[in-house]
């Protein structure tokens, strides 16, 4: 089997058109192999051999089919693109695995992550008033389970008191759950999204 080694540069729009490609190959990869496309090393471009941390989102005619990813930068970019989509298309819980028959009509959509960043808060309200609603990505960690929404979800759920709800729902937390044990991360993400057509 070979590697794939994608062709982008570092002009921002042709790296999302890259970054997408790549997404969607590594799913059609997935349709026969049942594994993430395998992406060469040394000949990756610069910009796709940083590590970095992804999620691949799926969309079917406008709804979620799909959304998986990693928090840390543990791999290079295009690898952690190839996998977080290939995880969004067969290993999603909520979903049953993506069919051949879907692809056509399947939206992708790649965020990439910046760095997790430490959110020491003294309580509740000190969380929330630090939350820059559209632009954070968070992370809540309670004990062995943590759970995260990207900046995506703000726009449907706009105000910090409602995301944060949701997100401690997401970890398994009761709404007004608090805890000095809660931590949490925030991060912002650069996302490509291929256009509806």
């Amino acid at each position: 089997m070979q590697e794939f080694a994608p062709d982008i540069t570092n002009n921002g729009d042709t790296e999302g058109a890259g970054v997408l490609r790549l997404a969607r190959r590594s799913i059609e990869h997935g349709l026969v192999y049942r594994e993430p496309l395998p992406v060469g090393g040394e000949e990756l471009r610069r910009a796709l051999a940083v590590p970095a941390a992804t999620f691949t989102t799926l969309f079917l005619e406008g709804r979620l089919r799909g959304c998986c990813g990693t928090l840390e930068a543990v791999r290079p970019l295009a690898a952690d693109v190839a996998y977080s989509a290939f995880r969004a298309a067969f290993r999603d819980p909520r979903f049953a695995p993506v069919g051949r028959h879907e692809l056509g009509s399947l939206r992708l959509e790649v965020s990439v992550l910046t760095p997790l960043e430490p959110m020491p808060v003294s309580d509740e309200a000190d969380l929330l008033g630090r939350l820059r609603p559209g632009i954070d990505g968070l992370v809540i960690i309670a004990g062995d389970r943590r759970a995260t929404f990207l900046p995506k979800v703000w726009t449907t759920l706009p105000e910090p008191q409602q995301f944060l709800a949701a997100l401690k729902a997401k970890c398994g937390l009761v709404e007004n759950y608090w805890s000095d044990r809660l931590e949490f991360r925030r991060y912002r993400t650069t996302s490509y999204a291929e256009s509806i057509t």
